[in-house]
């Protein structure tokens, strides 16, 4: 049996604000990734691989 999950099943019921969100994230670690491809006519001309590891120093400091 499927369920639809809405949004608002999905959200606590509290907001959060915006500094608690990036501290939660930057005690974890983020990492980005993304490609660029410039083309013209179809014809791929630079490809571009993005990779970036976000994470607080504090918590770099504390692993090693």
């Amino acid at each position: 049996m499927r369920r639809d999950v809405l949004a608002d099943d999905r959200l606590p019921p509290e907001r959060v604000a915006l500094v608690d969100l990036l501290d939660r994230l930057l005690a974890g670690g983020v990492v980005l990734t993304g490609d660029l491809v410039l083309s013209i006519a179809d014809i791929d001309l630079v490809h571009i691989s993005l990779r970036t590891l976000i994470v607080s120093v504090d918590e770099l400091e504390g692993s090693s």
